[in-house]
């Protein structure tokens, strides 16, 4: 039996009285009630955690669909913490069986107006970005806490961004009207539909006056005054489209503010005013970089007087090969790296370096000294927890137990010269 949906031509209904036509236990997969729904008025015992299956005659519950997530809220006792759409019936999972008979039912407002004003927002804010800048929509998504479009086309740089929120909402302060229209795909694209649909019989559409035609079965505010403020925050690279981040209403008004008290936080660590934040920053960034050059250029001089020292007090083997094999507990592991690479300048000499405090490993060679540095650490690491690889001349790892260090030092020293 199909379930009438209320709110295809009221969402602004809050309360509504149904005929429950059958209530089930959940199946194994569905009998979980979704993170983030369990409340002290969540069943204990037996029940606990479980789900029912109900069916209503008719319903204002909106399941998800289009981008757009389900409602909750009330079936009489029973909190309503999921609801679906299957072969046009509106499946609700609920927290408590139901019996059968009339049940009133209560949908969570605040819920329910909040993904009102950023449907309605999408829907105005897709039509700017097509109309005024040739840039379809091609996906839709209300999160918990901002929203998205993916737009296809050139990039939306920083003006486009803006001049679209600008005329978006010009939409708002017009307070145009927000209808739902019926008709079939062929009536609907007389009348100038944004989106065609491959779908027969009776379609159900929105139209912004003025400003578009629309099919959707989601819920939406009945005029754009009451979507409130739109608010673009960004736009990120998908693939091959265009991701912008917006917010509308209540949650524009929330973002806004945190991301100001942001603002003011970072000038305040900077010492200057919010308006002048970035470029506080980036003079902070320019004298990093700076700082940045100076210290790897001083790591490098310092690697390299120590690496000869080190070198100088090893005699060559009988083997031919001198081995640097060294344990550092202190030093980055930037000043560890370039001693290993700057020993491994010497002729016919191997470095064998360990980081004790990152547990970064640093093997290297001369290429005279014809050892294989790669197969060194593998065969190494294979005796202790860890990971690594690199080249025959060079490689590089990181041990898993830093206790280990020095048994893992002797045992590549020992494994390099078995004899």
């Amino acid at each position: 039996m199909t379930t009438k949906r209320l709110y295809y031509d009221d969402a602004f209904a809050q309360e509504f009285t149904a005929q429950v036509l059958s209530c089930e236990p959940a199946s194994a997969a569905e009998a979980t009630i979704p993170a983030g729904t369990v409340t002290a008025e969540t069943p204990a015992g037996p029940q606990a955690g479980a789900l029912w299956r109900v069916k209503l005659d008719r319903t204002a519950f909106y399941p998800t669909s289009g981008g757009q997530p389900h409602d909750t809220g009330r079936l009489g006792d029973a909190r309503v913490v999921d609801v679906v759409d299957e072969d046009d019936e509106i499946i609700h999972f609920v927290d408590k069986p139901i019996a059968t008979g009339s049940v009133h039912g209560i949908i969570d407002w605040e819920r329910r107006f909040d993904h009102m004003q950023q449907h309605t927002g999408q829907h105005v804010l897709s039509a700017i970005f097509h109309s005024k800048f040739a840039l379809p929509t091609i996906s839709f998504h209300l999160g918990s806490d901002v929203c998205t479009i993916d737009v296809r086309g050139r990039e939306p740089t920083q003006e486009i961004l803006d001049a679209a929120m600008a005329a978006a909402n010009d939409v708002v302060y017009a307070d145009r009207a927000v209808n739902v229209k019926y008709g079939s795909a062929e009536q609907l694209a007389a009348a100038g539909v944004r989106k065609t649909v491959e779908r027969s019989g009776t379609l159900r559409a929105i139209e912004i006056e003025t400003l578009e035609l629309q099919p959707c079965g989601g819920t939406h505010v009945q005029r754009t005054g009451q979507i409130g403020t739109i608010f673009v925050r960004g736009v990120s690279r998908i693939r091959q489209d265009w991701r912008v981040e917006f917010a509308c209403g209540r949650r524009a008004e929330r973002l806004a503010r945190k991301d100001f008290a942001t603002l003011r936080a970072v000038a305040q660590r900077l010492n200057c005013s919010p308006q002048e934040a970035v470029s506080a920053a980036e003079r902070v960034v320019a004298e990093r970089d700076a700082h940045y050059k100076s210290s790897k250029a001083s790591i490098q001089r310092i690697a390299e007087i120590d690496a000869r020292a080190a070198v100088q007090e090893i005699q060559i083997g009988a083997d031919g090969l001198r081995v640097v094999a060294k344990l550092f507990g202190d030093g980055s592991p930037e000043y560890v790296q370039a001693f290993a690479r700057e020993v491994a300048q010497a002729e016919n000499t191997v470095a064998l370096v360990v980081h004790t405090e990152s547990g970064q490993i640093f093997f290297s060679q001369h290429p005279w000294a014809k050892k294989d540095m790669n197969g060194l650490l593998n065969e190494s690491l294979k005796q202790f927890a860890g990971k690594g690889g690199g080249s025959r001349d060079s490689a590089r790892g990181r041990l898993a137990d830093l206790q280990r260090a020095s048994e893992f030092l002797t045992f590549a020293t020992r494994a390099l010269r078995p004899s």
